[in-house]
């Protein structure tokens, strides 16, 4: 082979090894990030739970930016106490334990934004799905000041889901939740209300008197 000719390969092979070099350097530009292909999702901005409420397993949330509003406003019961800020919440209250409960219950609302969250039926069959041995659901549905507001009760012992992750932080035997998705003018509200069965039996009407207190700022 002429020196020309070997000239003229090896311009060629580099050429080559060029055009590999670049096309590689392109999909890694446009490949996706990790989280997306393990089949994770990033939750908008407006809140949580989720599901809570609440976000499925393994989603990523936001925090709801401070200028979110639900569209929403309630009357908080006498003897529940506003605890501080949390993220991913609207707003949480602290129950005052009932006699025979060594601890109280906690009532958490969510917000996620318009359209977000995840559908009713979903979030209430999620929250039954937080419980071990659980009794059989009780679901109502209402409206109130021209909301629909669709709640369900369930006992059993809590898994108590937290973090993004949604992994459960230890059984609670004897554990109850009352909860409620209210469909909001700007979007789905939760409330969550768990704890010790005695105590979420006894706050169960300050939970009701709350909800019909609903109404549009």
């Amino acid at each position: 082979m002429s020196t020309r000719s070997v000239v003229v390969v090896f311009s060629v092979v580099v050429a080559i090894l060029l055009a590999v070099i670049v096309f590689q350097s392109q999909m890694q530009k446009v490949q996706p990030p990790a989280q997306e292909q393990a089949g994770q999702t990033a939750m908008p901005p407006g809140g949580g739970m989720p599901p809570g409420g609440m976000p499925p397993a393994g989603a990523q949330v936001a925090s709801p930016p401070a200028e979110a509003s639900p569209g929403l406003e309630w009357k908080v019961p006498a003897g529940w106490k506003t605890l501080e800020a949390r993220s991913m919440r609207l707003a949480t209250y602290g129950i005052p334990a009932a006699a025979g409960d060594a601890e109280g219950a906690e009532c958490a609302v969510f917000y996620f934004g318009p359209s977000q969250g995840g559908g009713v039926q979903e979030n209430l069959d999620r929250w039954v799905a937080q419980f071990e041995h659980p009794t059989q659901p009780t679901r109502s549905q209402a409206e109130v000041a021209g909301f629909p507001v669709y709640r369900v009760m369930v006992k059993g012992d809590y898994l108590a889901p937290s973090g993004p992750m949604m992994q459960s932080t230890g059984s609670r035997k004897g554990y109850a939740l009352h909860g409620a998705i209210v469909e909001g003018s700007a979007g789905r509200v939760f409330f969550k209300m768990t704890g010790p069965e005695k105590t979420v039996l006894a706050a169960s009407r300050d939970f009701e008197d709350m909800l019909k207190t609903l109404r549009k700022p």
